[in-house]
């Protein structure tokens, strides 16, 4: 008798997957550690392993199908065995509130299309067929798989020049790659009058600033949504500011980086952070906890995770018991985590059981910002950019390197002076970093 294979749970909030593609066709033999398909969830792209020994018998879900967990994915069995195709694949009520995001946003796009010629509204589509579509310049549809139109968005690729070698057209990663390596010159931005250029595009140029476009809410952007606004309206949040003396960490982060260079060793400001906020909560471990219901959970271990950019959102690999590591282990984890988050391949295991967050924006030159709280954790620190300021020292006013770092918290855990008091002990290690190296 055939094995079915069905859509597993391969992270804690997922509740559909997306084949992205089979990495096996029908009829190929497999065995048990094959990996048969990449699933993309909410947070990374994975593969979907074997367990089976035989040959892939029947596919049931096409590459580029959102496939509910439970539902069937494949079967596998004896090679000639004949498969039946299941009466019904499940749907489970969450998968279909993940689709509703992608039904409004296509039935947007479908009013907009028609608003010169029908007044009348148009009814909603139903969800987007299989194949990923994106806008021509001359209104057709270009037909495109999920992860080419990724690779295209990653690449800077526009998708309405590409020639499709897939079946029927369709784009796939290999002509993405292709174009990447030989981009096509943009077409001359027309203007009546003169023109300058500069970094974030061309002062003077005519026409719209992007092309418009509607696009359906991906599954990791609809469940970041979902989580924020959940976090933002039902976590009473609080804020702490403070400012730190930064010259003392920069100047121990430019002499270990210079003197440990042939090592390979490069420490980053956020390396640092990631160290002190672990120090600062063994110091004050009451911020070290999480909300739920009807307890308050305090964790042994400080797992500090931090926030990766992603193209469509962002994700918060740990660094696990971050307060028993040094900051070199710390900086080696992290780079590895932050590579592994930007090519979407972290596992569940890495990327949950935080019990504390920091969100760096000062690379982007952001001086200070308030961060919404990555629930179940009780707080979030959000770190600026350093400033180069007038500070007054020994009574005289000089120039100097000043880091403001804001603490938002759950006031149902942490209370205003436990808050305090966690950001004198990070403003007191950073103020002294050589004691983030004992």
């Amino acid at each position: 008798m055939a094995n079915i294979i069905e859509m597993p749970k391969l992270s804690d909030t997922m509740t559909v997957g997306t084949l992205v593609k089979w990495l096996k066709k029908e009829g190929d033999v497999v065995k048990s550690g094959d990996m048969l398909a990449e699933v993309e969830t909410d947070k990374a792209t994975m593969e979907l392993e074997c367990f089976f020994d035989g040959a892939l018998l029947k596919i049931f879900s096409p590459a580029g199908s959102q496939v509910a967990i439970g539902a069937p994915l494949c079967a596998v069995g004896k090679p000639g065995e004949v498969v039946e195709a299941p009466a019904a694949q499940p749907t489970a009520p969450a998968a279909k509130a993940e689709a509703a995001p992608q039904q409004a946003a296509s039935a947007e796009k479908k009013q907009a299309e028609v608003a010169h010629s029908a007044p009348a509204p148009v009814a909603a589509p139903a969800a987007p067929a299989a194949p990923a579509a994106a806008p021509r310049a001359d209104g057709e549809r270009v037909k495109i798989s999920p992860l080419a139109k990724k690779l295209a968005a990653e690449k800077g690729v526009d998708a309405s020049t590409v020639t499709g070698s897939g079946p029927g057209g369709r784009i796939v990663r290999a002509d993405i790659e292709a174009a990447a390596k030989n981009p096509k010159p943009a077409a001359a931005a027309k203007s009546s009058g003169p023109s300058a250029s500069f970094a974030g595009g061309t002062v003077g140029a005519k026409g719209p600033v992007q092309q418009e476009r509607a696009v359906p809410v991906s599954t990791m952007r609809g469940v970041i949504a979902k989580r924020l606004l959940e976090s933002k309206t039902t976590i009473p949040h609080f804020y702490l500011e403070i400012e730190i003396d930064a010259e003392p960490l920069l100047a121990l982060r430019e002499q270990l980086n210079k003197g440990l260079e042939a090592a390979g060793v490069k420490l980053s400001v956020n390396d640092f952070i990631l160290k002190a906020s672990a120090e600062a909560l063994r110091r004050v471990p009451d911020v070290n906890a999480s909300w739920h219901g009807t307890e308050i959970r305090y964790h042994a271990s400080a797992n500090v995770s931090f926030a990766v950019a992603l193209p469509d959102g962002l994700i918060t690999p740990v660094v696990f018991n971050a307060h028993d590591k040094s900051v070199f282990e710390i900086s080696k984890e992290a780079k590895s985590l932050g590579k592994k988050a930007k090519d979407k391949k972290l596992s569940p295991a890495e990327f949950t059981g935080g019990t504390f967050c920091v969100s760096n924006l000062g690379m982007m030159g952001i001086p200070k910002f308030l961060p919404i709280i990555n629930p179940p954790n009780a707080a979030i620190l959000g770190v600026g950019t350093t400033v180069t300021k007038p500070v007054v020292k020994n009574g005289q006013i000089v120039v100097g390197q000043t880091l403001t770092l804001t603490l938002s918290a759950d006031h149902r855990v942490v209370d205003g002076a436990v808050g305090a008091q966690f950001l004198s002990a990070l403003k007191a290690v950073l103020e002294s970093p050589a004691l983030l190296l004992v």
